[in-house]
């Protein structure tokens, strides 16, 4: 054997296409029937001859003249910090959500501001971001439980920090990652005393729409197909 003939790389077009290559190609072909730029007919074919694609050049073809083709790569942008900047956020809260023996509810649309301090003793309190308008990219929700339950709640499409911890009690925060760099992020800082503070990520009205209307286009766009 000659070790000096080296053979030359595959060209990336030549590589044999992943299971997760023709998925990923389905999925532009499926927003791209959405959006009306296939019809249904166009649609069916090129996720039938996707699925029979042997190379990532040959799926290329199905979506040459799709926007998604196109699209540079957005490039990774900093994971938001645990905690705000020093300063950012003032020390006197926007809102006061008390709860003794009793229940306090925030939800629906409001305008969140940049601290809002929650305390349940005895008591449980709800603090429901899904539907509010941050007027601020950066909300600070400082909870404390004692022998209560505070819950707060946040879109999908925010960032979600927790800084607390329990004693005989929980604080659990979910972390929360925002695809966008521009995205308001939610401080949950506190304390549970032989209580339990949780913040959790929720699918929002508005994210709940858009998913409507797209479903809703489909199911027209194939209404119209099996109609003729």
């Amino acid at each position: 054997m000659d070790l000096q003939k080296q053979t030359a790389p595959a060209a990336a077009t030549e590589l044999r296409a992943s299971d997760a290559d023709r998925d990923r190609i389905a999925d532009i072909l499926r927003d791209a029937l959405a959006e009306g730029r296939l019809t249904a007919e166009e649609h069916a074919e090129r996720v039938e001859g996707a699925l029979g694609a042997k190379t990532v050049g040959e799926l290329d073809v199905f979506i040459r003249d799709l926007p998604a083709a196109h699209q540079r790569h957005a490039p990774p942008h900093a994971a938001a910090p645990n905690r705000p900047p020093a300063g950012a956020i003032p020390a006197d809260p926007d809102e006061n959500l008390v709860a003794i023996f009793s229940a306090s509810v925030r939800k629906g649309r409001w305008r969140a501001g940049r601290r809002i301090h929650a305390y349940a003793i005895f008591g449980s309190v709800e603090i429901d971001l899904s539907e509010a308008l941050f007027e601020y990219r950066q909300v600070v929700v400082k909870a404390i439980s004692v022998f209560g339950n505070i819950e707060v709640h946040v879109p999908e499409n925010v960032s979600l920090r927790g800084t607390g911890g329990g004693v005989l009690g929980n604080f659990e925060v979910e972390t929360l990652d925002s695809t966008d760099p521009d995205a308001p992020v939610v401080y949950v800082d506190g304390w549970a005393v032989l209580g339990n503070v949780e913040g959790r990520p929720k699918r929002g009205r508005i994210i709940a729409d858009i998913l409507d209307r797209v479903q809703r286009k489909v199911d027209k766009s194939m209404r119209r197909h099996f109609d003729r």
